[in-house]
């Protein structure tokens, strides 16, 4: 089984992150990646070279880890044009402590918003209000305190704070890309008036 159909984790990128040197998470350049697909429709080829870039080297360090940096950017797409509206951001799981969460949760917010201001205000124009406001929201999730304590209680809001995050992404990606989460195109009947 090739390494691009295989379900990509956040340990599993983190592990690839780490044979190639680089302690940083894979949430921010999830965040990137999510927003890059929704609003650029972001290559293969350009994905690869970003977190090349990020991670500080020419390409990546062989075959294996170039399928899992594709099929991390393939499963992304896959999930954000769903039907089943199953996308997650790729955060730390229960694995990680709840403060490791938050930590990767603001991280990922930060990619978001870094593409999403790259792209200035000509984007923003089309948006519905429900997505203007849910984009607006984000900055708060990326200045959130991360040093939080393992309860209930913070588990609950750390949900609905990445239910939001998941949300906005969704959005973005569909108001992108009218037609979608359907894979096919909608065809206009003949004669048809824009």
């Amino acid at each position: 089984m090739s390494l691009i159909s295989e379900r990509q984790d956040f340990s599993s990128i983190a592990d690839v992150f780490l044979l190639h040197g680089s302690m940083q998470s894979p949430a921010f350049l999830d965040g990137r990646l999510c927003a890059g697909l929704a609003l650029h429709d972001l290559s293969a080829e350009a994905w690869l070279e970003e977190v090349c870039i990020s991670l500080g080297v020419e390409q990546p360090r062989d075959e294996a880890s170039a399928e899992r940096l594709l099929g991390w950017r393939r499963q992304t797409l896959d999930a954000l044009s769903s039907s089943e509206l199953n996308f997650d951001p790729m955060l730390p799981d229960e694995l990680f402590s709840l403060a490791e969460h938050a930590q990767g949760l603001k991280e990922w917010t930060l990619g978001f918003l870094e593409v999403i201001e790259d792209a200035g205000d000509e984007p923003r124009k089309a948006w519905s209000s429900a997505l203007r406001e849910a984009i607006d929201d984000l900055p708060g999730l990326a200045a959130m305190e991360t040093d939080i304590d393992d309860s209930a209680e913070n588990e609950n809001d750390l949900f609905a704070l990445t239910e939001h995050a998941r949300m906005a992404a969704m959005l973005l990606y569909t108001e992108q890309h009218p037609g979608h989460p359907q894979v096919e195109k909608v065809e206009e009947p003949p004669g048809s008036v824009h």
